[in-house]
């Protein structure tokens, strides 16, 4: 099975119960993970807003705005995860990740294309033989995460086995929120392990804190630290199913978390800010925070995306724009 010439991301260097083990020590259990989370410093969330405002006050020179734009292309994860879907639609998607401005030979492809398990076979259908896009599943009850355990790790396996490079699993928040650290660190790692691929290597794994419904900043730090100890090789805002989903100071926190284990253990983790992000001069307010708060590193597939379909629209007529000296109507770029 062809994979994705994404650029392993080094945290697939350690297993899950070695990257728990590492941070806590001794025995990693459902009294030492709360012990371990509850002792994290509170989030300043005054300061955390003032500071995730201050990336909406910066200016891009013209000459940085098409790199800029070029970058969030390479980052997005297109989206289609509708009830509705078919295989005539994935095709479409697909062909639009391949070529997102049929005008513009230059437009680079994007990251990923992002679908439910059962359509993966039709995305690795058309895109043949190309490995430069990445296959993304969602799994484990997407949206809700409720199911059982058996279920989610059958729905993580068929998704692999079928061909995807990447699942974005959730978490279940349920058991977050009532303390229960240790379900939800299980779960992960099971889900981590059902990643495994025939060969032994791992289909990369995403994992969705569905933001919206965790209520505090506090939370978002544990779960985002929960995510990262249980192997996670992403850490995800939202499923895009729930409002607020991916916000600046959210997605800040995230940051963070990323930039106190890299300096903890020299492990990259990648973020992912998803559903909300639907113009150009916001998603380039996340470049500009992203390469202040982790570095310019993390500017790169392997570890952020933007989950934001429709992103890529305002961002093709942004380049247009750019090239042409006009504003085009949505009609000069494809609904994909």
């Amino acid at each position: 099975m062809a994979t994705a010439k994404i650029p392993e991301a080094t945290s697939t260097l350690l297993a899950p119960a070695e990257r728990a083990l590492q941070v806590i020590g001794g025995d990693v259990s459902d009294a030492s993970l709360r012990q371990y989370l509850e002792g994290l410093s509170p989030v300043d969330a005054v300061g955390l807003h003032a500071r995730a405002a201050s990336f909406q006050t910066r200016s891009i020179k013209a000459a940085s705005k098409k790199t800029a734009l070029d970058t969030i292309i390479t980052l997005t994860d297109l989206t289609t995860l509708e009830g509705a879907d078919t295989r005539g639609k994935v095709r479409s998607l697909v062909a639009k990740a391949i070529t997102p401005d049929a005008g513009d030979p230059s437009t680079p492809t994007v990251a990923a294309v992002c679908v439910y398990g059962d359509m993966v076979p039709h995305v690795r259908e058309a895109l043949g033989a190309r490995t430069d896009i990445a296959i993304a599943a969602v799994a484990t009850a997407f949206p809700s995460g409720r199911a059982s355990l058996a279920v989610k790790i059958a729905d993580t396996k068929d998704a692999v086995a079928a061909g995807a490079d990447e699942i974005d699993m959730v978490i279940d928040r349920g058991a977050f929120l009532s303390g229960r650290y240790g379900e939800v660190f299980d779960q992960i790692v099971a889900v981590k392990e059902a990643c495994r691929r025939a060969d032994g290597t791992y289909a990369h794994l995403k994992v969705i804190l569905e933001t919206g419904e965790l209520n505090t900043y506090d939370n978002v730090r544990k779960a985002s630290w929960l995510a990262i100890l249980a192997g996670g090789d992403f850490i995800k805002t939202s499923t895009g199913k729930v409002s607020p989903a991916a916000t600046m100071p959210v997605t800040l926190t995230m940051l963070h978390v990323v930039r106190d284990w890299k300096r903890l253990t020299g492990e990259n983790i990648g973020v992912k800010p998803a559903g909300g992000i639907r113009s150009s001069k916001d998603a380039i307010r996340y470049l500009v925070m992203v390469a202040e708060t982790v570095g310019s590193t993390w500017l790169h597939p392997h570890l952020f995306r933007f989950g934001a379909s429709s992103l890529l629209n305002d961002v093709l007529l942004q380049r247009q724009k750019m090239t042409t000296g006009r504003y085009s109507g949505s009609a000069y770029v494809t609904e994909g």
